[in-house]
């Protein structure tokens, strides 16, 4: 008989021992937490291309990329943000979670910026004709558009982005150093999509359906 795994003698199981692990907030990571969009912050957003949503549901978490030309989440008042749904690949986890339960979180990226931008807030949907129509790219609306309203903003210190050097220049072999979109098809696939044939055809595909 098999006996059960012993229990880990360092894990960390109360905000105490959490307390005692890290230390003291310090004034500044609690003062910069505000329920608004300070202008500061509004300029952020308006210069971030790149997104990141999390949303929770029944099935679980979800965090997805959301990327356009800088202000694409558009700045409705200092508590409410717009975010268009484009095409993708339709999915939707985020969406059939927002229906659930419409709490949810972004950070916004900005690159060569080492400090990101977080959100928390509630998200509801909207296809209002007006509301689309304010975010047409390329001749094409979204889908739909996320209204957010906002219950905390806050700035995030550089620390992650400076250890990860992720605004560095790429090592000219980034590509060959991970498998391929259908190489990874492919393998899960067991050879039933041909991974060669669909790396072969996906540009032309994401060029003719980013919009």
């Amino acid at each position: 008989m098999t006996s059960a795994p012993a229990a880990d003698p360092h894990a960390i199981t109360t905000a105490d021992q959490l307390a005692s692990l890290f230390g003291k907030v310090g004034e500044a990571s609690i003062k910069k937490e505000v329920p608004f969009l300070h202008p500061h912050y509004r300029a952020l957003i308006e210069a971030s291309p790149f997104a990141v949503l999390a949303t929770v549901g029944p099935d679980g978490l979800d965090a997805s990329p959301r990327g356009d030309p800088p202000g694409f989440v558009q700045v409705e008042d200092e508590t409410t943000l717009l975010v268009p749904e484009r095409r993708g690949n339709n999915r939707v986890d985020s969406l059939h979670n927002i229906l659930s339960d419409p709490r949810v979180a972004l950070i916004f990226l900005i690159p060569g910026v080492g400090e990101t931008l977080r959100v928390n807030g509630r998200a509801g949907i909207t296809t209002a004709p007006d509301m689309l129509a304010r975010f047409e790219m390329q001749g094409q609306l979204p889908r739909c558009v996320l209204v957010v309203k906002i219950d905390t903003v806050f700035f995030q210190c550089a620390r992650a982005i400076q250890r990860s050097g992720l605004w560095n220049a790429p090592a000219a072999d980034a590509r060959a150093q991970v498998p391929s979109p259908g190489a990874i098809l492919q393998a899960l696939t067991a050879s039933s999509i041909d991974g060669e044939k669909y790396d072969q055809e996906l540009p032309a595909r994401q060029r003719a359906t980013l919009y």
